[in-house]
């Protein structure tokens, strides 16, 4: 299984996890689970961070080259 709470953490970047949530319309204790790989999102809230963080879906969640290189 692909690790996406390190990528997740890392798109956020200076970000709190308070104002990325609020963004999303997600509580940040959600997003908190997501970013230690605790909780993985339905595809809707997939898409919606997606869209957030200007990339794919696949990139976030799916690219395991991506996440090994640290990219």
């Amino acid at each position: 299984m692909v690790k996406y709470g390190k990528r997740l953490a890392e798109l956020r970047g200076n970000k709190s996890q308070s104002e990325v949530a609020k963004d999303l319309g997600i509580a940040t204790s959600t997003l908190g689970m997501y970013e230690t790989d605790q909780r993985r999102p339905k595809d809707s809230v997939k898409i919606a961070i997606a869209q957030y963080y200007g990339v794919t879906v696949q990139e976030i969640f799916f690219d395991e080259d991506c996440h090994e290189k640290g990219q």
